[in-house]
């Protein structure tokens, strides 16, 4: 009988654990604290009446006619004069999320790999989304396949999702890196078949490459839906430990000397200016991006990018 591969744990991931983020789904509110750019998982995922929801809109004197149950009771008293407060009608705000799986992800130097908290962030976005009662749906995208997951408002869905997110995460063992730009321009054109208008598509990547190919696909989802991208990042990959070590890939290998503070200042600028140089790309297009990293808790990072505004 063939030996059972065993998949320890902040390296891969398992249905359990994804499973798990839902108790911290409560935690949060989709409204960014610190983004400006509209909100991170922004739309209108406050509906609780489908098709009818309310968004708050503003507060104006009251006209015959206005339904007196939303009268502003604490504006008339203090201004003498009655005033309601008007809403706009919400519409449903269906979700994509894209999960990358692919062999860059397959890192991570102190804690999780980056795969596994990309798969962490996709449960908690998702269990977030379903929980607002909007339809939520996924796309895994690996150098080994695509697997798609189409939208419903169906626990049993995000389920499917979850089980294809295990699956390619514990394949990583075994993956050959393929060509991102390639993989992303794939993933673009099979997402559009899915998506119509009025989408929230959330891309979680590492995205190791912002090539004028990656933020092409990207802008290309962006012309009728709402598109946010986060950025799964390790400490190792902007501050170079100080000791000598060789980096490498398949083809190449490089000494490096980490104790060389100048070598280690350079690193880190130019980490810095390139997501900066994206950032400014992806802005002129109105969309937004956020980082987390591998080594706090995701949950703990989620809180505190999206914390819940003091009543």
């Amino acid at each position: 009988m063939a030996k059972e591969t065993t998949f320890p744990a902040d390296i891969f991931c398992s249905l359990k654990d994804l499973l798990g983020m839902e108790r911290y789904a409560h935690h949060f509110d989709l409204v960014a604290r610190k983004q400006k750019v509209k909100s991170i998982l922004g739309g209108k995922h406050a509906s609780k009446l489908r098709g009818r929801g309310l968004d708050f809109e503003e507060v104006r004197q009251y006209v015959k006619g206005d339904d007196i149950r939303n009268i502003d009771w604490k504006v008339t008293a203090r201004t003498k004069e009655t005033h309601t407060r008007v809403f706009s009608e919400e519409k449903e705000k269906p979700a994509l999320i894209l999960v990358d799986q692919s062999k860059s992800m397959f890192f991570g130097s102190q804690k999780r790999t980056k795969s596994v908290v990309a798969a962490e962030l996709a449960a908690l976005a998702a269990f977030k989304i379903l929980k607002e009662g909007d339809r939520v749906g996924g796309i895994v995208f690996a150098d080994q396949g695509i697997d798609i997951v189409f939208p419903k408002r169906d626990r049993r869905n995000i389920l499917r999702f979850f089980e294809n997110i295990v699956k390619r995460n514990q394949e990583l063992l075994d993956a050959k890196a393929g060509n991102f730009d390639d993989l992303l321009k794939e993933v673009t054109a099979k997402t559009q078949n899915i998506v119509t208008h009025d989408f929230m598509i959330i891309i979680i990547s590492d995205f190791h490459r912002y090539s004028p190919s990656v933020l092409k696909s990207i802008t290309i989802l962006s012309q009728h839906n709402d598109v946010i991208l986060a950025k799964v990042s390790d400490p190792f990959e902007r501050d170079i430990a100080q000791v000598k070590f060789v980096a490498g890939d398949e083809q190449t290998q490089v000494a490096v000397d980490g104790k060389v503070q100048s070598l280690r200042q350079k690193f880190e600028e130019g980490f810095d200016a390139d997501f900066r140089d994206f950032q400014v790309k992806l802005k002129k297009h109105r969309i937004p991006i956020f980082q987390v990293d591998t080594v706090q808790p995701i949950e703990d990072q989620i809180k505190d990018l999206f914390k819940k505004p003091a009543k």
